[in-house]
């Protein structure tokens, strides 16, 4: 088998598990409420979505290569029992092989785990986690609608340290109604003293259909300006690369030899496996999403039953893959190969790309040498959208 610039043999797979607490307020992506009262370890539709899962990866082609990179989002993952996990591990090593060296990820939220269930995750090979604190003030939780409290995020910072949890990563978010930039440095201060291998910082996204979409309007009141959220960003950039990690992607820091290894598939636009309601897969030129509501989802995979699924085959479009390039490979500070990018795309582009961008090399926000080009760390990595709108226009 062969590639191309187009598509390489995938090597990593995304299983989305849907079932949360609650809906929290800023969240768009496909998931199932099943409430606090719910005992997810005897709930009759987690169990039957783990059986399509073991379905759909059955009847997936295997197009070749074990996998290196495995990740389980949401949704919230550490809602499912230990068993049923078990259960979809298993299938992806029946189906497709799993490397020794693999990275295999789980993300997890306070109050959905305990000490004991780290170990078994462990037991599985789930060698990261990846915990979901968003914030260190109550009173930013419950603006959230987040399921858990600050007494719960220290629980679960107790339990990863009980365990030797090595490899693990916190989320915040930024941006958000009412936080001011004392209590951004008060989360930061906190994350760094736990010490994590890797933190991500995401600044709040407003989309129309969650619950702050329908209430705030972006740059007004109660959600931080939009001088104080480059504040914030400014503020995370400094205080988590003086504390020793590396500012390797626009919203994520790790630090050294902790990257997250899935993630950089995604940022370097290669191919992967999606798996679960709402998945999106990557094969062979291809880009293809699943429902994403269970019952489209349980009809798509028992098709899959009478004969496996093919990827349309669809004519190359070079222009949509350089765009794809450009916009996920600038968010890596290492930034793009000009050397690579004129062998995949010729001369003619990346020269009108690098007389594009003198502009922004003048102003500080892109770094162009011999060899590479990428945005500058932060106002490079803040005013990423300029540079990309401006990249989308010349190339449209």
């Amino acid at each position: 088998m062969t590639t191309s610039i187009f598509w390489t043999i995938p090597e990593s797979a995304y299983i989305h598990i849907p079932f949360c607490r609650r809906r929290c307020f800023y969240c768009d992506f496909p998931i199932s409420v099943i409430g606090d009262k719910s005992d997810p370890a005897h709930f009759p539709p987690i169990d039957r979505y783990i059986e399509f899962l073991e379905k759909e990866i059955s009847h997936s082609a295997n197009l070749g290569k074990p996998l290196k990179t495995i990740f389980f989002g949401g949704g919230t993952p550490s809602l499912l029992p230990i068993e049923g996990l078990s259960k979809i591990i298993q299938a992806l090593e029946k189906k497709f092989g799993i490397s020794p060296d693999s990275e295999i990820s789980i993300e997890i939220d306070p109050g959905t785990f305990t000490a004991d269930k780290l170990i078994q995750y462990q037991n599985l090979g789930i060698n990261r986690i990846s915990l979901g604190v968003q914030a260190f003030q109550d009173e930013l939780l419950k603006t959230c609608g987040r399921s858990h409290n600050l007494e719960q995020i220290w629980d679960s910072l107790e339990f990863l340290l009980q365990v030797n949890f090595q490899n693990f990563s916190l989320d915040l978010i930024s941006g958000l109604p009412n936080q001011t930039i004392e209590q951004w440095e008060e989360s930061l201060e906190k994350v760094i003293s736990v010490s994590p291998t890797h933190v991500s910082c995401y600044d709040l996204v407003l989309e129309s259909v969650t619950a702050f979409g329908k209430m705030y309007a972006a740059g007004c009141s109660p959600l931080p300006s939009e001088e104080t959220a480059a504040d914030m960003y400014r503020m995370a950039q400094r205080k988590l690369t003086q504390a020793g990690y590396e500012h390797y992607e626009i919203s994520n820091y790790a630090r050294k030899g902790y990257q997250c290894q899935h993630n950089r598939v995604y940022w370097k636009n290669r191919s992967y496996y999606g798996f679960g309601m709402g998945a999106a897969s990557y094969l062979q030129g291809v880009r293809y999403t699943r429902a994403a509501t269970q019952n489209d989802y349980y009809q798509y995979v028992n098709s899959l039953e009478n004969e496996q699924f093919k990827f349309p085959k669809s004519p190359n479009n070079k222009k949509d893959l350089l765009l794809e390039t450009l916009m996920l490979g600038l968010r890596l500070a290492e930034g793009i190969s000009l050397e690579k990018l004129e062998s995949d795309f010729g001369y003619a582009i990346t020269e009108n790309l690098i007389c594009l961008l003198q502009s922004y090399s003048e102003n500080g926000w892109v770094k162009i040498s011999p060899k590479r080009i990428h945005l500058s760390d932060p106002d490079g990595f803040l005013f990423s959208n300029v540079v990309l709108t401006r990249i989308f226009e010349m190339f449209d």
